[in-house]
């Protein structure tokens, strides 16, 4: 049986985790392109939607591996460095990093790119169940931010069943943060008044799912 990490290692395993999700890579790419602050645009957000808006797919796409990849490596330098419990302190801190960064006044994106590239990264399993379920409800709703509500509300139950207590606790966490970030999306599907995607919102922009 494999120790237990002593718990001041999983604090900087978390610690390590928020200040790399932390990197607003939206923010960063666009004004080096010299294209602004992409939090005055669209809807505000810092994620690869947003970045879409300013008409630059490449930086968008980027932007999407990016925010990803942070979530991704964050948890496997910590498996590799620290072990599996850490890892998963690492992986619950970098998607906490990316929704509120201590830069940008703790302000940040939506978490659904990082957390799947956490996801993807502590069981490739879970990680690719929680992509085909994104990517079938967007197909049959038409909309980007319910496919990301039921992708993270289904990867507790996925990972309880097909991995470990210890993932599904922080699947659970991952997923509330992302509900919590999506409560003005929740508001306007209740509502029905949601954009679908390819459709924009009257006003200032749409405000879906965004990474």
């Amino acid at each position: 049986m494999a120790a237990e990490t002593a718990p001041w290692l999983l604090v900087i395993a978390a610690l390590g985790g928020y200040l790399l999700g932390a990197i607003p890579f939206g923010l960063v790419l666009t004004r080096m392109a010299g294209l602004g602050d992409v939090r005055k645009i669209g809807s505000g957000n810092i994620g690869a939607t947003n970045v879409l808006r300013t008409g630059n797919k490449p930086l968008a796409l980027a932007t999407l591996i990016l925010d990803s990849g942070k979530g991704a490596a964050a948890t496997l330098i910590a498996l590799a460095l620290l072990g599996p419990d850490a890892a998963l302190a690492a992986a619950g801190g970098s998607v906490l990093g990316h929704l509120f960064p201590v830069w940008l006044g703790f302000r940040g994106g939506k978490g659904v790119a990082t957390g799947l590239g956490v996801l993807l990264a502590a069981d490739w399993r879970i990680g690719l169940a929680a992509c085909a379920i994104w990517l079938a409800t967007a197909f049959l709703s038409r909309f980007s931010s319910l496919a990301a509500l039921v992708a993270f509300a289904a990867a507790p139950v996925l990972s309880w069943f097909l991995a470990t207590p210890e993932l599904a606790g922080v699947t659970l966490f991952i997923a509330v943060l992302v509900f919590i970030r999506h409560k003005t999306n929740i508001a306007r599907l209740l509502a029905g008044t949601e954009p679908k995607i390819g459709k924009k919102k009257d006003g200032a922009g749409t405000d879906q799912a965004e990474g």
